[in-house]
């Protein structure tokens, strides 16, 4: 059992978490007020603007990449996304303002003497990982990360806020069937995927899924949220561009998928999980100075692995 003591450091910690910003509470009521803001939450989306989005999507799939040329990223995968944090260090992605807000079982204000254990897969840069080393109240916590990239792995250890003594991260291929990992099968309380399935292939969606399964604790977390159907980044993609159906090679070599809330469900609850969550953030994002609108679209969700696991 861990002893939980309350020192100075823990004290500022709370004071961090109160700062912490508000997302999720901004909702457009009138549309003269559009550019009042630069985003808005949960936006209805009428049937013109459904049927507009997915003609964009049928016009950008409706030629497939060869075969072949699919091939070369799907097989250099790790190479894009190492050549992807050379380019851009840990200055791509912004803070997640919304990390706490939507996934407050990261760092809970209401603690117990149970140590606990977070592993994100995909963690990149650090983004989810150094916000849950900062404001996390838990003295014992361990945290884990992996990454395909090397390169992120490098400059995530090499970040000041990096703590190695409560953070492990390791280089990982997540499609692998065999994971190789400094933890034991059943010892996960909380696991952690944004914006990382997407990044794989369709076919290997299931076999990670599963493999998540394996590493939770029994009533153990899944966290997830991705990009959703008709997300303003599916639609801008170009013709010649599509790998499979609403699975896309960006410029930089990258892959994304674009999901429903059906597929996640589907994955999730394949693989013997619980659902918790499972639902459809649309936000709008406002360009005041250009007067532009660009609608997001994200799918969010949490799976419980059952108390009583009979796999």
């Amino acid at each position: 059992m861990c002893e939980i003591t309350e020192t100075t450091k823990d004290l500022d910690r709370d004071e961090n978490l109160d700062k912490r910003p508000k997302f999720g509470n901004r909702f457009l009521t009138k549309d003269e007020n559009v550019f009042k803001h630069n985003a808005w939450d949960n936006v209805e989306w009428d049937e013109e603007q459904e049927n507009q989005a997915s003609q964009a999507v049928f016009e950008n799939s409706s030629e497939k990449m060869n075969r072949n040329e699919s091939a070369k990223f799907k097989i250099g995968a790790n190479k894009y996304w190492d050549s992807f944090y050379e380019v851009h260090q840990n200055r791509f992605f912004k803070d997640r303002h919304w990390l706490f807000t939507e996934f407050p079982e990261l760092a809970p204000r209401n603690i117990t003497q149970e140590c606990r254990s977070i592993f994100e897969l995909g963690c990149g840069v650090g983004n989810t990982l150094l916000p849950i080393l900062k404001y996390s109240l838990e003295a014992q916590l361990k945290v884990y990360g992996c990454d395909f990239s090397s390169t992120a792995i490098q400059i995530l250890r090499a970040n000041p806020a990096f703590d190695c003594k409560r953070c492990e991260v390791f280089v990982m291929d997540a499609t692998l069937e065999d994971w190789v990992v400094p933890f034991e099968k059943g010892s996960q309380d909380i696991i952690v995927m944004i914006f990382v399935l997407s990044a794989i292939e369709p076919a290997k969606m299931q076999l990670v899924v599963e493999n998540c399964y394996q590493y939770l604790k029994p009533g153990g977390l899944i966290l997830l949220r991705d990009y959703g159907r008709y997300d303003l980044a599916q639609l801008r993609f170009k013709s010649g561009k599509c790998l499979e159906d609403n699975f896309y090679v960006r410029g930089d070599g990258t892959m994304v998928y674009f999901f429903m809330q059906s597929e996640i469900r589907n994955f999730f609850t394949k693989a013997g999980f619980l659902e918790e969550q499972n639902l459809i953030d649309r936000r709008l994002q406002v360009n005041r100075s250009r007067m532009l609108k660009m609608y997001r679209v994200w799918v969010q969700a949490k799976y419980r692995k059952p108390i009583s696991d009979k796999k």
